[in-house]
């Protein structure tokens, strides 16, 4: 084996080129070009295997120009790296530094801002520290204040009455009731010595209590446990504290009414305390016995309390906060406007126009029978809130609850109709509300137009349009051809700019209640117009007698609605019933607070009704009992499917009667027809007027089965002109006499089976058979009835004329006597209308 492996090849040195110049000296930057090619060109030779050997005499190169040294490339080289590598580098370096030096700057703002903060940490911990101190010293010293001003008053307390009444048959006595009885017990001696205090106490009471040990073994008897020794201790403290107890005076509220056992809790006495007081004072009471608010204000002041009075009407006096809102919190709202006019001069169509909907074409009848409530947005950008009126004569209540809740009202005239009944009662109800109007002539399309005429009729009536140089606007439009919306839209738009309306959005929400309604599976469904506040899901609501929590609002497009503000009408679910429309409502803070306005609310209403007359026990009835007869009634049961309908029916109907006859609404209810209703109208022989409502399959069929009648309406002409109809039809017939002529009873004839006849000359008139007859004597009457027979000579006649003679006979009647006159007359019975 050769060992060449393990000598290690020498060093090789860098090849140079040693040439020296003319003067014996190298060039310096010459000779340093010219060995740095020979190196690349030796390490090129040595680094590649099979390379030829470098020639023995390599060309000496050309001298070159000197060139400006680089020093980023001269850099570069010492490193062995290029200049674009080495640029990278120092750039990535300098980026390094500069983060390096921005991350010490942050650390060091960092440590100057925790410095700062624990600096004032240190003083707030040391204000918050001498703050307690000053308020501990208060403390005690409020509390001693405190003490001295008790001690004080319960030295000069005296007794109350109450106390010293009870005092008296509540003395202390030395003798017990045995003693006082008569008898003799064994007492302790009072002179004896006093016995040693065992050392052995604490393992005496150690040993009372029950162990496992000692119940088993039974060579002592049970003691008395600890917590028994403690009770009795406990007992004997409060004993001796109950002689030095102070007397406590309470606020006692005292309603209108109040029982003794609750008069008691209120003044924390006993109640045998305060019966035996008012048995003292003559009252015999037991604890369930009323007391009225004055007899119960002398028992608590005599107790030594303090008397607050309250009525029961105190749980509505904060139910709509009436206090001037904060002008920095009022926002501008949306203008509520009420349309109103006649019925059928395109009020709803108008509407539609403005909408781009049709909800006319879906009306019964196309007439409104509702009040809807819309949020149109103008192309403007602005928003207004709509009321829908109905226009016909039986919803007068509902034009007036659109006129108390809106801020504009457009009247809207038919400009080939002009201003009738219902235009100047939505005039009225305008005028009374105090809100501005504006007038649209609407239909001018129509060849019959004539919107002058319409602004002259309404100068009978305090409307001065500007034309006529007056404050009211006037628009000329058209629903059917959509002109003049953009003009009515900027002419609203205007007048609310000029009211400058404002609300606070930030607080309980109140408003009133447009319309209610029951619908399947849904329930109670109210419209609510919020004037105030904004109302959100889960707020506790109260309207009318009715109460509930929000579950669910909607528009009017039944979309589902998180809050609404003002201006803003939505269909609200929750209510436990349907509120009357016009109904103030507002948001409470509690259930408790809700149920209590309600339930006061529900008794006032009993309480008013049962404190009223019964109906016509009034100078009307005592004088339809005078004339021997009764005012006839007709019980009638309606059933609607929205609040609002009811009442206008109710109303209607109840009206519809006159001082003889009448429609009595026995009662009114919304929603579908239920087995109680027909039940109800069974018991009381009514009929069941169904207004866009209809039975469920169990009450149509009970209905069938006894026999009551269900009739369905969709528009309330119909409805009234059938009750109308029923009650004419109750009203008894007019009777109309006609005189016909004059006899002159010549003699008296006297036959036998027939009676008197007598015989007759007709001096005036004629007289007909079966007329009606009086006898006239010293023209007096003494005799009214009917003829039973007529005749001329022998034969029965159906009439005789002036001039003639005849024979008469009274039906059951016979003081006929010569010289006698008998008056001749016919009834007939005419049909009777109401007025």
């Amino acid at each position: 084996m050769s060992d060449t492996n393990d000598k290690r090849p020498a060093p090789r040195k860098p090849l140079t080129l040693k040439k020296t110049g003319p003067g014996g000296t190298r060039s310096s930057s010459s000779g340093r070009m010219k060995s740095v090619v020979v190196e690349k060109k030796k390490k090129k030779l040595i680094g590649v295997p099979g390379a030829k050997p470098a020639p023995s005499a390599p060309k000496v190169p050309k001298p070159v120009p000197e060139a400006p040294i680089d020093e980023v490339a001269e850099q570069a080289r010492k490193l062995g790296l290029s200049k674009s590598e080495y640029v990278k580098r120092q750039d990535a370096l300098n980026s390094a530094a500069a983060e390096q030096s921005k991350r010490e700057a942050l650390r060091k703002a960092e440590e100057d801002e925790r410095k700062r903060r624990m600096e004032e940490e240190k003083k707030a911990l040391e204000a918050k520290k001498r703050a307690e101190e000053e308020e501990e010293m208060r403390r005690l010293a409020k509390e001693e204040e405190e003490r001295q001003r008790a001690e004080e008053e319960a030295a000069r307390r005296a007794p109350t009455v109450a106390q010293k009444l009870l005092a008296e048959d509540e003395a202390p006595s030395d003798k017990n009731a045995l003693e006082q009885a008569g008898g003799r017990i064994k007492k302790k001696r009072s002179g004896g010595p006093k016995a040693k205090t065992s050392s052995k106490s604490t393992d005496r009471r150690r040993k009372g209590k029950l162990t496992i040990v000692s119940a088993l073994s039974g060579d002592e008897e049970r003691q008395r446990s600890l917590a028994s020794l403690q009770r009795a201790r406990e007992r004997e403290k409060e004993r001796q504290r109950g002689g030095e107890k102070l007397k406590v005076a309470r606020e006692v509220v005292i309603p209108e009414s109040i029982t003794v056992g609750d008069l008691a809790n209120r003044m924390a006495e006993r109640t045998a305390d305060v019966v035996k007081y008012l048995m003292k004072q003559g009252t015999m009471a037991t604890v369930n016995d009323t007391l009225d608010a004055d007899t119960a204000q002398l028992v608590a002041e005599d107790f030594g309390h303090n008397v607050k009075r309250v009525a029961a009407a105190d749980v509505e006096d904060d139910f709509i906060d009436v206090a001037p809102e904060d002008e920095t919190n009022l926002k501008s709202r949306a203008p509520v406007v009420a349309v109103m006019g006649h019925v059928d001069h395109g009020k709803t169509s108008l509407l539609d126009a403005l909408r781009a909907t049709d909800v006319a074409g879906g009306e019964a009848g196309g007439i409104t029978q509702h009040i809807g409530a819309y949020q149109l947005k103008l192309k403007s950008g602005d928003a207004i809130t709509v009321l829908d009126t109905p226009g016909h004569a039986a919803f007068s209540a509902m034009r007036s609850r659109g006129a108390d809740a809106v801020d504009i009202v457009v009247l809207v005239v038919a400009a080939d109709d002009g201003v009738k009944p219902q235009t100047i009662e939505s005039i009225k109800h305008a005028k009374a509300a105090g809100a501005p109007i504006i007038v649209a002539v609407n239909k001018m399309d129509t060849y019959e137009a004539d919107a002058r005429k319409v602004e002259t009729e309404l100068l009978q009536h305090e409307i001065i349009t500007e034309s006529m140089s007056g404050e009211t606007q006037s628009v000329h439009v058209s629903a059917l051809k959509k002109t003049g919306l953009d003009e009515l839209a900027e002419a609203i738009s205007l007048q609310a700019e000029l009211m400058d309306l404002k609300a606070n959005p930030d607080r309980d929400a109140d408003g009133l209640v447009i319309e209610s309604r029951i619908e399947k599976g849904r329930g109670a469904v109210a419209t609510l117009l919020v004037k105030r506040g904004t109302l959100k899901r889960g707020d506790i609501v109260v309207a009318g007698n009715y109460w509930g929590k929000v579950k669910a609002m909607m528009d009017e497009r039944n979309a589902q609605l998180k809050s609404a503000e003002p201006s803003i009408p939505v269909a609200v679910m929750g209510f436990d019933g349907a509120p009357a429309p016009g109904e103030p409502f507002a948001v409470v803070d509690s259930e408790a607070k809700a149920r209590e306005i309600t339930e006061y609310r529900i008794q006032k209403a009993k309480d008013d009704a049962s404190s009223k007359p019964s109906a016509m026990a009034s100078m009307e009835q005592m004088m339809a009992k005078l004339q021997g007869k009764e005012i006839s009634e007709m019980p009638v049961l309606v059933k609607g499917d929205v609040q609002g309908s009811v009442e206008a029916i109710k109303s209607s109907v109840e009206g519809a009667g006159n001082d003889e006859v009448t429609a009595k609404v026995i009662h009114g209810g919304v929603g579908a027809i239920s087995e109680s209703d027909v039940l109800l109208a069974k018991a009381s022989s009514a009929p069941i007027l169904a207004f866009n409502v209809r039975p469920n399959r169990q009450a149509k069929d009970l209905a069938e089965r006894e026999g009551v009648e269900i009739r369905y309406y969709s528009i309330i002409y119909a409805l009234l002109d059938d009750v109308k109809g029923v009650l004419q039809g109750m009203l008894e017939p007019e009777r109309r006499e006609t005189f016909i002529g004059y006899a002159e009873i010549l003699e008296v004839f006297n036959i036998s089976k027939v009676g008197k006849v007598a015989g007759c000359r007709i001096t005036e008139g004629r007289v007909e058979r079966a007329c009606g007859v009086r006898l006239l004597r010293d023209n007096v009457v003494i005799h009214e009835g009917m003829l039973k027979t007529l005749k001329r000579f022998k034969d029965e006649v159906d009439k005789v004329q002036a001039g003639m003679e005849c024979g008469m006979a009274f039906e059951n009647y016979e003081d006929i006597r010569k010289a006698d006159q008998i008056e001749c007359f016919t009834v007939e019975y005419v049909e009777r209308k109401l007025d």
